[in-house]
């Protein structure tokens, strides 16, 4: 395992930023992520392509339920964007670049790339996504639920770390319009071969399943699991996985076991 690596898998990672809506903190804001280095937690945060390519920091296809405007992030050109607050607290919407200095290798960072689930698999910006984690002088990782988006990011640049994200991939409107070949597929990682992930991003409830456990095992490809929010799925976490993605509590003072 790469130091980096290593890095990512050290300590537990706040999902979307360790945020508190109830205080202001809001999901994938700069508050958010000031809170986890405070508290020297890995992050993990989203990132969605705006319509000139750039990579905003923001988990929603839309800006509705957080931002205060409306309509598709991929309609909107960064500069616009930035200029947007969030619903509550004092943050505005920002970019990747923002967030790598703000954080400046001070605690890891997991980048998701949000897909679009167009044909070309957004080619140009995980591209894009990709050499700006690469220029980044901290530890940091990509990932996916898209196996396209990583053998482009792997084709891109096979140094910079990448990951898989799935879960069981149950029927459902998130797999609409996947088969249930295609479902299989990406329940069991059979995609492997090709993307090659460094890391694997497994939902909780899922766990454990054949594919990923068997890449953990035999393969040693370490696993991460996510979103993890009660003690028993923190102990789920314990079994099966090396890593969780966590939110709605401290790691560092919530006790494992009863």
């Amino acid at each position: 395992m790469s130091t980096d690596l290593q890095a990512i898998f050290a300590r537990p990672i706040a999902h979307r930023g360790f945020h508190d809506a109830d205080n202001g903190i809001i999901e994938n804001t700069p508050s958010a992520i000031s809170r986890a280095v405070e508290h020297n937690l890995a992050i993990e945060v989203d990132v969605q392509e705006t319509a000139d390519g750039k990579a905003l920091v923001f988990h929603d296809y839309t800006l509705d339920r957080l931002a205060e405007g409306k309509g598709k992030v991929i309609d909107f050109a960064a500069a616009d964007l930035v200029g947007i607050h969030m619903r509550t607290g004092t943050d505005k919407l920002w970019l990747l670049q923002d967030l790598f200095d703000l954080v400046d290798g001070k605690v890891p960072l997991v980048i998701e790339i949000k897909s679009l689930m167009r044909r070309d698999a957004q080619g140009d910006f995980v591209r894009s996504v990709t050499d700006q984690i690469a220029a980044y002088r901290g530890p940091a990782c990509l990932k996916s639920f898209d196996p396209d988006m990583l053998s482009i990011a792997r084709s891109q640049n096979a140094a910079v770390l990448r990951g898989i994200v799935a879960d069981g991939a149950e029927p459902g409107p998130d797999y609409a319009r996947y088969s249930r070949t295609d479902r299989f597929i990406l329940r069991h990682l059979l995609h492997a071969p090709r993307t090659r992930p460094h890391f694997i991003s497994y939902g909780i409830n899922d766990l454990p399943k054949a594919g990923p456990s068997l890449l953990r095992s035999v393969f040693k490809v370490p696993l991460m699991t996510w979103t993890v929010r009660t003690r028993e799925q923190r102990l789920r976490a314990d079994r099966y996985a090396d890593q969780i993605v966590f939110e709605g509590f401290d790691p560092d003072a919530e006790p494992r076991s009863t």
